[in-house]
This record gives structure tokens, C-alpha cells and sequence, in this order.
């Protein structure tokens, strides 16, 4: 549906091409996620389970990084998890003031029991895009991401701006 947009063609393609872009993204996460609900846990709880069985334990700074959440949202999600016996906190033996998470045995076969479900549900939601297109989309929104995180507006840098 084309916007209403009164700027340029460029904007009005720029604009589009956003909107698109994050209905679909939304649609996607929405779809590959839909199964996380069965197991209690939100799409930022899978992600930091994810991220720790496929990473090692991380601290709360590099979990936000790689599951694109701010630190504060993520301390609530940590809490919850380590409520659930999923994860623990240990202090990091080289920083005492970094605290690392790492997966607990339930943790471990929680993730090793829904990952390959998870993955199927993503397979699925990109079956409607042959190889090639999804090699292209794989390509551009790369592309995308890299140009934005060097001008430093990735989410860790626009959060980090915030704060000052």
C-alpha cells in the first residue's frame, strides 16, 4: 500500500520500504516464536538461553548486545530466569564486578529439547522465499545493519547514548 507521505520519491521509497520491513520483521519473530509460549518463556528469555548454550556464559552487557535488549529490561529477564532454575550468575574470576550467566542442567536441556523445533519454525517461515532470495535478503539486511552500527546507531549505541 503506498504511503501518503508528501516528500520526495525517495522519501516515500525510504518510508515504504521501512514499513515493509518491520511488518515483516515483526511477522517473522511473531511466527518463529510462537512456540516459546508452550514452555514459559518469553522471545528475551529464549534469547538469552540461546545465546549462553551457543556463546558460553556472557555478562549482562554482552547478552543485551547480542539479543538486542537494553541492560535494565534484561536484569528482569535474568531475575525470571534464574527464579525458573534456567541460569545462574557468577561473579566473572578475572573482573569481580562482572557478573556472568551461564545455563543451569535444566537450562541446558530446556534449549537442547526446543531448539531444533525452533529451527524448523524458522525453516518454515522462510520456505515462502527460494534460496536465492533468501541469500539476497540474508545479504541486504546485512548490508543495512553494518552501515547503521558504523554510523553508531546500532541499539547498544543508541542506548548507551541515552544515558549520558
Amino acid at each position: 500500500m503506498p504511503n501518503r507521505y508528501a516528500g520526495s520519491p525517495d522519501d516515500r521509497a525510504a518510508l515504504d520500504a521501512y514499513v515493509k520491513l518491520w511488518r515483516a520483521a515483526h511477522a517473522v519473530e511473531v511466527s518463529a516464536n510462537r512456540h516459546l509460549a508452550e514452555h514459559g518463556l518469553t522471545i528475551s528469555q529464549f534469547g538469552v538461553i540461546e545465546a549462553v548454550y551457543h556463546l558460553g556464559p556472557l555478562s549482562q552487557r554482552q547478552l543485551a548486545e547480542k539479543i538486542l535488549r537494553s541492560s535494565g529490561n534484561l536484569t528482569m529477564v535474568i531475575d525470571n530466569l534464574e527464579r525458573d532454575g534456567l541460569v545462574r550468575r557468577d561473579r566473572d574470576p578475572n573482573d569481580r564486578r562482572i557478573m556472568r550467566v551461564s545455563l543451569t542442567p535444566a537450562g541446558q536441556k530446556l534449549i537442547e529439547r526446543i531448539l531444533p523445533r525452533h529451527v524448523q519454525g524458522i525453516r518454515d517461515v522462510f520456505s515462502v522465499l527460494t534460496p536465492e532470495e533468501t541469500a539476497q535478503l540474508s545479504s541486504l539486511t546485512r548490508k543495512l545493519g553494518r552501515a547503521l552500527q558504523a554510523q553508531g546507531d546500532e541499539p547498544a549505541a543508541v542506548e548507551r547514548a541515552g544515558r549520558r
